[in-house]
């Protein structure tokens, strides 16, 4: 394969930004940069997700793991630095910024577009990234979702975020 000539149409190919949260095996949860994130099927409502092998949250996804969504606005572009960097087990990573609860206790961004909610169906190996299928029982609209653009990550080349 020609990486020259693949990558940037692979980098153009558009995704959304998400924040995704899982909880850890105490109970803890952690918030991670998700981009790679896209309907699989419409009944039931699922979608899949892309996480880096070398993150742990892996460790958390396993089935039947609940995980929720936030959808970041083009207006949020400061959750890109908060949550970019990832953060260690046990650091927190919703400290200082807007939060709800779920109905299963998850923490997702209550300024954010909207969310959905989810239960871990399968995980399958992609590479350097584990996909995992999710199916959605929950989800709520914010109250910026008509006004305001998602957030959509475009890269320069597909060969690196």
């Amino acid at each position: 394969m020609n990486k020259e000539q693949v990558g940037p149409v692979l980098g153009r190919i558009p995704s959304g930004v998400f924040i995704l949260t899982a909880r850890g095996p105490e109970g803890e949860q952690t918030g991670m940069l998700a981009s790679w994130v896209q309907q699989a099927s419409f009944e039931p409502p699922t979608l899949t997700v892309a996480v880096n092998t070398k993150r742990y949250i892996n460790d958390w996804l396993e089935d039947g793991a609940p995980v929720a969504l936030s959808l970041v606005g083009e207006s949020q572009k400061n959750l890109l630095g908060h949550f970019g960097k990832g953060f260690e087990p046990g650091e927190p990573a919703f400290e200082g910024l807007f939060t709800a609860t779920t109905e299963k206790g998850l923490t997702v961004l209550s300024d954010a577009l909207g969310w959905l909610e989810g239960i871990v169906k399968a995980a399958v190996p992609g590479g350097d990234h584990m996909i995992y299928v999710v199916e959605l029982t929950d989800g709520r609209p914010g109250d910026k979702l008509e006004a305001e653009k998602p957030f959509v990550h475009i890269r320069k080349n597909g060969f690196g975020y």
